[in-house]
Formats: structure tokens, C-alpha cells, sequence
């Protein structure tokens, strides 16, 4: 018989400032993936994708905010360095200054960093990722009410506070929510790191989360492109969002930004990671995936509403960028978004 393989460890830390909607909300979505959908769809569980575990720096009951006691399951020592660290609430309010306070979970943190593990956080949690030093020339979001601090007091973060959810860092191991409900989106973008988008979807599905349905498409978006700190870049991508389905785009980035085309395309390369041809045709397949997910129009059609003419160009393109053609696309994740839609 062949030999089970461990499953993946979800070590959530638990903090002084944790909710405890955080922490046991993610844990409940670990817990749901891969096991619940069987139970609902067939009468059998399935198999489990990830395991999560409790973790504190010390052993015994931890209390955290609103009076809760949580009892961690390992300990920072015992747990080792797991595939996946989750930080959850890490200070209590914007001006408060936790240097010091958390010395054993940060050098965890940059053992688990070298190890290759995820790291991610939601809410106030990024503070202890940059305290690590892991969020130096990196891109991150916290909370928008600790921005501000956050900013002054860590100069070399490039800090996007509007993001509801950023990954960074070498492989996009550092993966930061925005804020502490964000942390259900935060808990579904791992599971489909993984174990596939399609076990994210159903785990959304069982426990109600409304994900994916409204645009939200981590998986595929953080893993293409990056946002920029040049303003003039900036502003060519914002216009891009809104002009991608129009006939010759990037001529029209390029009249945007009033630069020469050569110098407008090396800029841009370098801000966005993605040539601009290339970030048109990302922003043109995110469009169709969700297309593709909500509604019944013709591949025809949604090519021709995204700006290409050739049908056959657009099922080559998407295939090639997505791995699967756009009917089998529609096939695997059309039918359970229009679901949750209905559900």
C-alpha cells in the first residue's frame, strides 16, 4: 500500500492582540479543505490539504483579546519550521511600539524564512515581518489604521495600504491581508498555493465565503505582476485598467505617459516586472477568466469584448498563459461560481 505523506503544517501564531476570529477562522478553513466538500457532495470525507496547529513561543494557556484563553497545541521549538507560519494581530493600536516584545517568534520567523516556509500575515501581523528585517525593498499592506506608523517606523518597506492582500519576496513565500476579516481571503489564497484554486473554491463554498465571485483572483494576479512606486507608471496602469479592450493599448500607454516609446517600455518593464504588452494581456485574461466564471457568452464573444479579433489567438493565449483552454476553464470553475452565486 503506498505510504500517506504528511500534510502540509499551517502554524498560526498566536499573539497577545489576536482576535480570536482570526485565528479560529483560519483555522476552520484549514481544517475544511479537502475534507468537508466530500462529506456534502458524496456522504465521505475527503482528504485533508493542510494541517493547522496552534503555536506560542511558550507553553500553556495564552490569553488574547476580548478575554479569550487559547491553548497553543506546539510550542516555537517543537513545531520546528513548518511548510506555513500564519501571523495574526500583532499590536494593539497604530502607535503602539512592540520593539523588544516578540524576540523568540522573530528569530522563528527568519528561520522559517530561510527554510523557504510561506509567512503570512493579516491585519497588524505585518509588523512582526518587518521587524524581521523580511520586509526590506519588499512590497506589503497592513491595516490601513496602522499605515501611517507603519510607513515612518519602516522606511524600506514599499507600503500599499489599498491592497487587500500583496505577496512578495523571493518565490512570493511573504503574503500580507489588509485586514483581520481579510483573513478568510488570506486562509483560501494559501489553500489554492497549496492545493489548487479549485480545493479554494470549494472550501469557499462550504463555509459560505464569498470569494472569487467579485474579482478577487490572488492566485493567478499576484503571481504576474507587481504594483509600482513610479507615479508615472502608476498612472499608465490605472489607465490601462479602464482602455485594455481598445484596439493598439500599449500605443496608447505610451501617448499617456507623453514619453519617448523606447525610454515609456523600459520604465515600465521596470516598475511592473511584466513587459507592457505582456501586462495588457494579463489584465485582457483576468478579465476573461471572470467571464468565463459568471456568465454564458460565447468564447467569441468574450474575446471580441476584451479586445482580440482572432478567437483562435485568444484560446491559444489562454492556454498558454493559464495552462487549460478557455471551455475546460469554464468547465472546472464556471458551474461552482455560478453556485456560490446562487447559494
Amino acid at each position: 500500500m503506498p505510504t500517506m505523506q504528511p500534510l502540509p503544517v499551517a502554524a498560526i501564531l498566536i499573539t497577545p492582540y489576536a482576535a480570536a476570529s482570526v485565528v479560529y477562522g483560519m483555522y476552520d478553513l484549514f481544517r475544511s479543505a479537502g475534507r468537508d466538500w466530500g462529506m456534502i457532495q458524496h456522504g465521505v470525507a475527503g482528504v485533508g490539504v493542510v494541517q493547522p496547529v496552534l503555536v506560542a513561543s511558550q507553553p500553556g494557556p495564552q490569553p488574547i483579546l476580548n478575554g479569550v484563553v487559547i491553548e497553543p497545541e506546539a510550542t516555537l521549538d517543537a513545531i520546528g519550521l513548518p511548510q506555513i507560519v500564519c501571523i495574526p494581530e500583532a499590536t494593539g493600536y497604530p502607535a503602539h511600539d512592540v520593539s523588544g516584545q516578540y524576540g523568540a517568534e522573530i528569530e522563528w520567523l527568519r528561520r522559517c524564512s530561510g527554510h523557504g516556509s510561506i509567512i503570512a500575515s493579516t491585519c497588524s501581523g505585518a509588523v512582526l515581518l518587518a521587524q524581521a528585517g523580511l520586509l526590506d525593498d519588499q512590497d506589503a499592506t497592513t491595516h490601513w489604521a496602522f499605515a501611517e506608523v507603519f510607513a515612518t517606523r519602516f522606511p524600506r518597506v514599499r507600503l500599499h495600504p489599498r491592497s487587500a492582500l500583496v505577496a512578495s519576496g523571493e518565490g512570493q513565500r511573504l503574503v500580507m491581508a489588509g485586514g483581520g476579516a481579510s483573513c478568510m481571503d488570506l486562509a483560501l489564497y494559501l489553500i489554492a498555493r497549496v492545493a489548487g484554486l479549485g480545493c479554494a473554491i470549494h472550501t469557499a463554498r462550504v463555509n459560505l465565503v464569498d470569494w472569487h465571485t467579485v474579482g478577487q483572483q490572488p492566485y493567478a494576479q499576484l503571481a504576474r505582476s507587481r504594483q509600482s512606486e513610479d507615479a508615472l507608471i502608476a498612472g499608465c496602469q490605472a489607465w490601462i485598467a479602464e482602455h485594455y479592450a481598445e484596439a493598439a493599448p500599449v500605443a496608447g500607454m505610451v501617448r499617456h505617459s507623453r514619453l519617448p516609446e523606447r525610454t515609456f517600455k523600459r520604465r515600465f518593464e521596470q516598475a511592473t516586472g511584466l513587459s507592457p504588452l505582456d501586462y495588457v494581456h494579463t489584465l485582457r485574461l483576468e478579465e476573461a477568466k471572470h467571464l468565463l466564471e459568471a456568465g454564458d457568452d460565447s468564447l467569441d464573444a468574450i474575446a471580441n469584448s476584451i479586445g482580440y479579433e482572432d478567437s483562435g489567438f485568444f484560446g491559444r493565449l489562454f492556454k498558454r498563459n493559464v495552462g487549460i483552454t478557455p471551455a475546460e476553464y469554464r468547465r472546472r470553475f464556471g458551474g461552482l461560481l455560478r453556485m456560490l452565486k446562487a447559494g
